[in-house]
């Protein structure tokens, strides 16, 4: 057994502060001497606190940043899409809209660069959460030597909260025990209503307040997530008017909507009913042609043609139509219901008083629309476990499962095809992972602050990028980037404010260059030169194959002048060799400079899936209160041989789940239904492997024993279940999930939080044991 450290506090003598600058280089600010006279006597002495310092300017505006997920820049018809978005268009025209706006192609880096202002892999953040590995750029650790915006403005005097989707702490330190410094609580903000990993579901999500995990209500037909983080955020706001008015607030409000699974009410969805039946080749073309009568991209752009690789819609079979059309129903009905609670939020200041001062950053998207639904999924993380799979499997699937009206429900992980992703993208190439194209990277954004910001509905054309919302913020705030922060030297902002767009749509551009990196796939902007190549990864084929052969500096560039190619629609490279040799040059360097080497990391664990980052524990006893331990913390039941030995009590015909792992769109458990043990390992909804004992477990004391073999991540396997040393039950699983059954779920015992594995148990969730759970003990082999 460890020691535990018994702490003993000591009083400091003398100033800590003493050679701290109040200038705001060094945050903290050192305290304020004491105003009053100090002496001997407490006759002599006088007692008078210091007057607050004034770091801010006069009436220093609320901040709200909202940043919604996986949308490209032709979804909302406010940016000539098809998808009705009133409050991205209100806020444009009380605002200033953005249409050369640029993320980072895919979602932790993208948060990671927006928070702290700084390129994704100087902080760390060269790929998701889940996918870190060990090179500098890609470990999943924002340092802190590059502060977020929160943790600087709470030194300044704001008070910080985030609401909805993180993402940007390493899935290692999910549990309960943390380390939870990396939560966001850690990275300035005072309150945190979400969850931590990349995505989760919209009706039963798991969510995290401040360092503990919560639970959404298991009956209310009428919640949803993006519902509660309105809600949730308004009360916030509610508190800081009651307990602090005189201070200026920031919120950070970033749904987990529109990222898979794509799930909303049905009457949402059903506003779009025949609406896409055309298909996403027409789509595209509605869009371009209304995106140039309405002047949101120059008059003379071309519309970039459908990739060799993406499926036209004339090739899609008729009987699989009306299931890739109501997957964009679905979609298109979730963004709506998301910009609505956007809406609320806004309507919610309004009403406080509070909105004139309230500068609102709208960013539509933190990359572009996602290509990973494929074909078009029952369950989207089929395609980052590369499980090869047809649409006819996941129709009959769906079929057994209540038919088209199930998608959007809590029992599947619906995605829409890819088509629609790069529909959703238009007038660009791509979408969202590749950080070549402007599919994958540019996203509509609308500034709003009534009391600041002139309205103008002349759209601003300047290259900008996510990496310059946090130093825009500075600079309207009079706030210098602090050289060093809570004893850490910072590293510096790359970021170029936006302010000087604010008044003169026309300015001439201020970046200079950026570079983009994702997944090989790369990007270097250069005083209106683009230089690119497609990279390694074409996210919309399901199990692609090929990728260990591809190497980075054997990869083919193209060059763009964007002053006269707005959607990047003619390679100018064998005319300009000289210019595209002088970028690739400078995108080396500069990458280099951002620890982005080697180029292409972020597809390490695609080639090489045992290099999970994972808990170095091969062994645990869990006991009955075991609850809510992030899959991607907890054994590897589903991908990797162990045994599970149970040591219970059971009553007659007792029911239950003894264990879970997962969700509906992926997991295994393990429960009894009137005295009988049922095995399930839910692969992705389309396969179902099941192992049943014959006869109900006596009423006493058992021993349980669930022993997986799979020889390695993918492969079929077995499981066999005992009780008593008697083999009760068994399965032959002909495919196994290689990565993660889920992004968000967990390992629970005695119950089924969240969703649930099996829809057996679905409408008696969380379906508790109702015997006793002594200990449960886990070997990996």
């Amino acid at each position: 057994m460890k020691p535990l450290l018994l702490l003993t506090a000591f009083a400091l003598t003398g100033n800590a502060f003493a050679d701290t600058p109040n200038d705001g280089s060094v945050l903290p600010f050192p305290p304020e001497p004491m105003a009053g006279v100090t002496k001997q006597r407490l006759q002599d002495s006088t007692m008078k606190w210091p007057d607050a310092p004034k770091r801010l300017p006069d009436n220093a505006p609320n901040i709200l940043v909202i940043l919604l997920d996986d949308v490209g820049f032709g979804v909302a018809d406010t940016f000539g899409g098809e998808v009705h978005t009133p409050t991205l268009s209100k806020l444009a025209d009380e605002g200033i809209r953005y249409n050369a706006f640029h993320t980072v192609a895919i979602c932790s880096p993208t948060r990671a660069s927006l928070l702290t202002g700084r390129n994704h892999t100087r902080v760390g953040s060269g790929t998701i959460a889940e996918r870190a590995v060990a090179f500098d750029g890609y470990t999943g650790i924002i340092p802190k030597e590059a502060a977020t915006m929160a943790e600087v403005l709470k030194h300044y005097g704001y008070h910080t909260s985030a609401f909805g989707k993180w993402h940007n702490t390493p899935a290692t330190e999910t549990t309960a025990m943390g380390p939870k410094d990396r939560w966001p609580n850690g990275y300035g903000f005072e309150y945190f209503y979400g969850f931590l990993a990349g995505e989760t579901s919209q009706w039963e999500p798991r969510l995290v307040e401040n360092y503990n995990f919560v639970e959404p209500p298991h009956d209310d037909p009428t919640y949803h997530l993006t519902v509660d983080m309105k809600d949730k955020a308004l009360k916030w706001i509610d508190e800081h008017q009651s307990f602090s008015p005189d201070k200026p607030f920031l919120m950070y409000w970033a749904p987990g909507a529109v990222h898979g699974p794509h799930h909303v009410f049905p009457e949402w969805a059903d506003k779009y009913k025949g609406k896409f039946d055309g298909g996403w080749d027409a789509y595209r073309e509605r869009t371009f042609k209304r995106q140039l009568e309405m002047g949101i991209i120059p008059p003379d752009t071309k519309l970039t043609p459908r990739h060799e690789t993406m499926p036209s819609w004339e090739s899609i079979p008729q009987e699989q139509r009306a299931f890739q059309t109501r997957l964009m129903e679905v979609f298109a009905g979730f963004v709506e219901h998301t910009d609505h609670q956007v809406g609320e939020l806004v309507a919610g200041l309004e009403k406080r008083g509070l909105r004139d001062n309230t500068i609102i950053f709208y960013i539509f998207g933190d990359n572009g629309s996602s290509a990973e639904g494929q074909q078009g999924s029952i369950s989207e993380l089929l395609a980052q476990n590369q499980i090869p799979n047809t649409i006819d499997q996941q129709i009959a699937k769906l079929n057994e499962l209540g038919g088209l009206s199930t998608l959007g429900s809590p029992k599947v992980d619906n995605m829409y095809h890819a088509g629609w992703a790069w529909a959703g993208s238009t007038p660009f190439k791509s979408t969202k992972l590749i950080a070549s194209d402007f599919g994958g990277t540019r996203n509509p954004l609308v500034i709003s602050w009534p009391k600041g910001i002139k309205a103008d509905k002349k759209m601003r054309s300047q290259f900008t990028h996510v990496v310059d919302i946090a130093p825009t913020l500075y600079e309207i705030l009079d706030i210098t980037p602090p050289k060093e922060v809570n004893g850490l030297g910072q590293v510096p902002i790359d970021g170029t404010s936006l302010a000087y767009t604010f008044e003169n749509a026309d300015a001439p551009n201020a970046k200079k260059e950026q570079f983009f990196d994702n997944n090989g796939s790369s990007g270097f902007y250069q005083d209106g030169w683009y230089a690119s190549t497609f990279g390694p990864l074409i996210p919309w084929l399901n199990a692609q194959k090929g990728l260990s052969e591809w190497d980075s500096a054997k990869d083919v560039w193209q060059l763009y002048k964007l002053d006269d190619d707005f959607s990047q629609a003619t390679d100018i490279s064998s005319t300009h060799p000289e210019k595209l040799k002088e970028l690739r040059e400078r995108f080396l360097t500069v990458a280099e400079e951002n620890k982005a080497f080697p180029i292409g990391a972020g597809i390490w664990l695609r080639l090489h899936p045992k290099d999970l980052h994972k808990t170095s524990y091969t062994s645990w006893n869990f006991n009955a209160n075991t609850r809510r331990m992030p899959e991607f913390t907890a054994p590897g039941l589903g991908k990797q041989s162990n045994k599970v030995v149970i040591e219970l009590e059971t009553k007659a015909n007792s029911n239950g789940v003894l264990y879970a792992l997962g969700g509906a769109s992926g997991g295994l458990a393990l429960y009894m239904e009137d005295g009988h043990l049922i095995y399930r390992y839910n692969m992705m909804i389309i396969e179902q492997y099941v192992a049943k004992s014959k006869e109900p477990l006596s009423a006493g004391k058992h021993t349980i024993e669930v022993i997986t073999t799979i020889p390695k991540p993918g492969a079929p396997g077995t499981v066999t279940v005992s009780v008593d040393g008697n083999q009760v039950a068994t399965t032959e699983l002909k495919r196994t999930v290689p990565l993660a059954f889920t992004a968000s779920e967990t390992f629970d015992v005695g119950v089924d939080l969240g969703s649930t594995v099996s829809l057996d148990y679905l409408e008696k969730r969380p379906f508790a044991f109702t015997g006793t759970i002594e200990e449960v003990r886990i070997e990996l082999k």
